[in-house]
């Protein structure tokens, strides 16, 4: 029989999943694998940004508060409708974040990613099991209509604010080198 090599890509999945090792660099690594996947589909800029520092809120948590040696966590994406939904599992089912974190005090230098997740986010939530894991996921609504950029509709979401929320400005970025001029 003959059979021919292709070179075809296959259009991208409405799902992605990757296991990840619990440290800082499986954390930045989850990120970056998230804004990639995430630009195949062409989503408005805010829509990204706001899912970008979700993916990186939950990969620190696993990696920081889930992380048993020798145990990895897993990210996934999955895009359904007008919902872009972000699951990280780890396996430390034991160690259940609260649904309603209190306000840090001002000067503790941790204890604000689940509000910046809850600000973010239009739903989050935990799920436990199989044992010994636990699912930290968020939800960002996509409205209309989430359509993949060739599958006929427009490839890109109107940039519109969701309702029910109030917009949220993302936190300033540092300055980097090229901010300077060399005069």
């Amino acid at each position: 029989m003959n059979q021919k090599n292709s070179t075809q890509l296959h259009p991208p999945t409405h799902h992605f999943s990757v296991l990840l090792s619990p440290t800082p660099r499986g954390t930045r690594l989850a990120r970056l694998l998230a804004v990639e996947w995430l630009r195949t589909w062409d989503l408005p800029q805010p829509a990204t940004e706001a899912a970008e520092h979700l993916v990186a809120e939950l990969a620190a948590n696993a990696a920081t508060h889930g992380r048993l040696p020798g145990r990895d966590f897993r990210l996934a994406l999955l895009a359904r409708a007008a919902t872009l939904r972000i699951e990280v599992t780890d396996t430390r089912g034991d160690d259940v974040p609260h649904r309603y974190p209190s306000a840090p005090a001002p000067d503790a230098e941790s204890g604000r990613g689940l509000l910046l997740v809850g600000a973010l986010a239009d739903r989050w939530g935990v799920e436990l099991g199989p044992v010994p894991r636990k699912t930290v996921w968020a939800e960002l609504d996509l409205s209309p209509k989430f359509e993949p950029a060739g599958s006929g509709g427009s490839g890109a979401l109107p940039q519109g604010t969701r309702e029910g929320k109030k917009p949220h400005q993302a936190p300033p970025l540092p300055p980097t080198a090229h901010a300077h001029s060399r005069e």
